[in-house]
Formats: structure tokens, sequence, C-alpha cells
């Protein structure tokens, strides 16, 4: 074969087979060229898609010495990662755990790789009224100050157990728990203002229904799916209220969605849905966050400068985002809270 003269380029014939040095028998070569193409190919595509999977990135800054921080759920997975940050920001992280000594040691370990020694553990079940009150109270008698409150515990599609309080448990502590708990502490986040409170809540908001006449499946059947999903637009709707009925106070209050994450929160799923929980289990590296990603949201919510004026809005990827609709229903904000406020006893509210 010979050169082609095209313009000023000078273009070379593809070698066949055996024609040069460094190139194999016929057939060979275009297959190791295909193969060498399509690792390359998938390579860049698996990059592309965990940096798209990984969402935003928290940038600020902002140093937290002198300020304290109260995480729920604080022992494993973003709880815990949202924890380390904050104390690597110098702040007192007061993490209120079930599991008192899973959660010691994920303190003692966050205490070595921040050098921050000020991370305390306090026992919370967010099932019991009786625990969330005497938590308040000893906070309350115990601390001088909360600047921040990250309502960030949860449990996800759970079998219909019922807790000592007679409720179904995902309304009782994604919603209910964080519910009392945040009133109670309110009196010291005003005291401490500017303050934040930061729900964690979901995507999984979407299509969700507070059904007021069956809060608790008592009478319908049983859904772990929807029973999530009204737990997690309770969250958003409480947030929404929260931010109106706290306007001017100097606290300011934000839900949001951290992503689908690698954590022990979807242990259950596989139980109600083997071919998803299977599904969840062989692309996890690639599909799902890690609970560092999945924090950065709520680190965003709780650190950023500046957003005082978007109380009571959704976040997610460390950005505003619009909550669907049935998140932003005032009337069923307002409801929900009077009827959250009848259930755990609650009679002085902000």
């Amino acid at each position: 074969m010979k050169a082609a003269v095209l313009g000023d380029f000078l273009v070379l014939p593809w070698p066949s087979s055996g024609s040069g040095p460094g190139f194999v028998e016929d057939g060979h070569g275009g297959l190791l060229l295909s193969c060498g193409a399509a690792v390359g190919v998938t390579l860049i595509c698996v990059v592309v898609l965990r940096k798209w999977i990984a969402g935003g990135v928290c940038r600020s800054l902002v140093r937290l010495d002198g300020k304290t921080v109260l995480v729920t759920g604080a022992n494993t997975g973003i709880g815990k990662e949202t924890c380390r940050d904050l104390a690597g920001r110098g702040a007192r992280v007061v993490m209120a755990c079930r599991d008192l000594p899973r959660a010691e040691r994920a303190a003692e370990e966050i205490r070595r790789s921040t050098g921050n020694g000020n991370v305390v553990i306090r026992h919370l079940d967010l099932a019991s009224i009786y625990s969330v009150t005497q938590f308040a109270k000893d906070f309350l008698g115990s601390e001088d100050r909360l600047d921040i409150l990250i309502n960030n515990a949860g449990v996800m599609m759970c079998p219909r157990w019922i807790t000592e309080d007679g409720f179904e448990t995902q309304m009782a502590v994604n919603h209910l728990g964080h519910f009392l708990l945040t009133n109670l502490l309110l009196p010291m986040l005003k005291s401490s203002a500017p303050s934040r409170v930061i729900n964690v809540s979901s995507i999984a908001h979407q299509g969700g229904h507070i059904d007021f006449d069956d809060l608790f499946f008592s009478r319908k059947t049983y859904s772990p799916l929807e029973s999530y999903r009204q737990s997690k637009l309770a969250n958003v709707l409480f947030t929404r209220e929260l931010a109106r009925r706290l306007r001017g106070s100097g606290v300011s209050t934000f839900c949001l969605h951290p992503g689908v994450i690698r954590t022990e929160l979807i242990r259950h799923v596989a139980g109600w849905f083997p071919l998803i929980g299977a599904l969840l289990r062989l692309p996890s590296l690639l599909l799902m966050k890690t609970p560092w990603q999945g924090c950065q949201t709520t680190v965003f919510c709780a650190v950023t400068p500046g957003l005082e004026d978007r109380s009571g809005c959704y976040f997610s990827d460390c950005a505003e985002k619009g909550a669907a609709p049935e998140g932003q229903d005032d009337e069923a904000a307002r409801r929900l809270w009077e009827e959250s406020a009848r259930l755990v006893g609650l009679k002085d509210t902000c």
C-alpha cells in the first residue's frame, strides 16, 4: 500500500497483519485493540458515573469552635460521618444514640481521627416518648448551648413494629420522636441563635401521603414502603411548618435528601423484596454513595453561611431543590403539627 497526500498531510496506510514490528498475526491485533478500547471506555464511564452519583460536596471551610452540635443516630453511616466532619471543625459534638457501646466505639474513633476530644455520647431512643423527654431534660440541664440540631436517625421499611407508646415504628422514629425532641430543645436553640435544625428526609417523600385517619396502619394493610414514604413526607412538612413558626426567632431549619447510600438503613429491604436486595448488594460499590458522600448535604445545610433566608426549604446534593407537591402543602403541614403535638402530649409549642 502507498501513502497518499491529502492537502498538507501525509496519510499513511494502516499496517496489515505482520507488516511491521509490534503487530501480531492477523485478527489478534484487532481483537486486542477492541478489548483495550472497551476497557478504556468502561473505565471512563465508571469514573463519570461515580462522580455523578457522589453528588455535591460541601466546600465551606467554616469553623465551629465554641459551638455545640447534637446529632441523632450518630454511631454509624452518614450520622457518624457528619459527626466526624463537624468535630473536625472544632465543634462540641453530642452523639445521641440508642446503642451506647457502639456509640462509644464510634466516638472514640472520631476523637482519634479529628484530634477533638470534645465528642460525647448520650442515650436516646426515639421510639420512646419517655426516652426523648428524659434526654431533653438532661441535655437542657447539662449543656450551655445548642447551635445545630441534626435529626438524622431513622429506620427504613421495617416490619410493622409497634412502639411502647402504641405508634408504628417508622412514623414514631422518623418523625414523632424528632418532632418532640426539637420542640423540647427549642428554648436552648433560641437562646443560642443564630442556630439551625436540619431534618434528614428522603426523595421517597415524593408520592407520599399523610393518612390522618390511619397514621399507624391500624385499619389498612401495612405497607413498609408506604409507611416509609409517609414518614419522610412528614419530615418535609415538619420542616416547612417549623420554619413558619420560627420566623424571626433566629432559628432556621432545613430538610434534605442525602442520596442512596451504602449504610445499614437498607437492611430490611431484602426481607420484603429479595430481588431488590440482591441488586442493591451487587452494584452497591458503583450505584450508591459512600457514607462520607452521603453526609455532604447535611454538613452543607449545617455550616454554609447565608442560608437563613432559605429556612423551610429542601436540599439535595448541596443545592436547594424543589420538594414534591405533597411536601409544599401548608394546610397538611399545619394539621400534621397539631396531630403530632397531640400524639406526643406536647401542649406548649412554638
